[in-house]
């Protein structure tokens, strides 16, 4: 394919804000058409929107519960029809986070974090695949994370989810890795957004780098991922987190 932007459309789920909104930004900077998907906050999606298109670019806002199993078609459709292509370019990136204590988690908060952030990639993913397969051209990215990694107390649920997703992604790579799609996995680790914590800014002054992450900086290892010169890269996880897991592997 000469050059899938011309072919196909991005989507990028959770992306009203944070990390999302900044991948979306990439991505259309990238001259991809994107769609924004949001579950409740449309005025930032909206206000993503705005922004790509202020700067030249395309996208569309698109809404749905992304742990809804009637959702991803929807989006899909969206976006198919708005920009009059497949899409071609995907990016797992809705995520909830149900803390507790492993005794203290319950049914319910279990299944809604596993429901969200990792059965939710399964099903996006497997309708992405139907066009990029055809197509013989597709890029595929989860946002997993470093407590899918490491041990994180408190967070039994969300580290079951994002490690689920690492495993995923390897698997689906190998299995499509001859159709000229690449699945891969970034784990960002501790990023400054605007529902970061003082306690996380602070552990981030922690890392080697000395600071936080910011979302650009892990919507530019995306971007990469789902660029042309990607192309040799799939069934990876590329961690970026200021160097913290290495430091944390020097000490086992």
């Amino acid at each position: 394919m000469a050059d899938a932007r011309e072919d196909g459309c991005a989507l990028v789920t959770g992306a009203s804000k944070g990390i999302g909104a900044a991948i979306a930004r990439a991505l259309a900077a990238d001259g991809w058409g994107v769609g924004v998907n949001y579950n409740s906050d449309r005025a930032g999606a909206d206000a993503v929107v705005a922004a790509i298109e202020a700067d030249g670019g395309r996208a569309l806002a698109v809404g749905g519960d992304v742990a809804d199993p009637s959702v991803p078609d929807a989006l899909f459709k969206a976006c198919e029809e708005h920009f009059g292509c497949p899409v071609l370019v995907l990016v797992n990136n809705a995520g909830i986070r149900a803390d507790g204590l492993a005794p203290m988690i319950d049914d319910d908060d279990w299944a809604r974090v596993i429901e969200t952030n990792l059965t939710a990639a399964f099903r996006a993913t497997r309708r992405a695949l139907r066009q990029m397969v055809r197509a013989r051209y597709g890029r595929i990215v989860n946002i997993s994370s470093i407590v899918g990694l490491h041990a994180n107390p408190g967070q039994a649920n969300y580290a079951a989810s994002k490690a689920g997703l690492i495993g995923f992604t390897k698997t689906v790579a190998a299995e499509v890795a001859r159709r000229g799609v690449t699945v891969n996995a970034v784990a960002p680790g501790i990023i400054h957004t605007a529902a970061s914590t003082l306690v996380e800014i602070r552990q981030g002054l922690g890392t080697p780098i000395g600071r936080p992450g910011s979302p650009d900086e892990v919507a530019a290892a995306i971007a990469f991922l789902c660029s042309p010169g990607a192309s040799y890269i799939t069934g990876q996880m590329l961690v970026v987190d200021g160097g913290n897991s290495v430091r944390q592997a020097q000490f086992r």
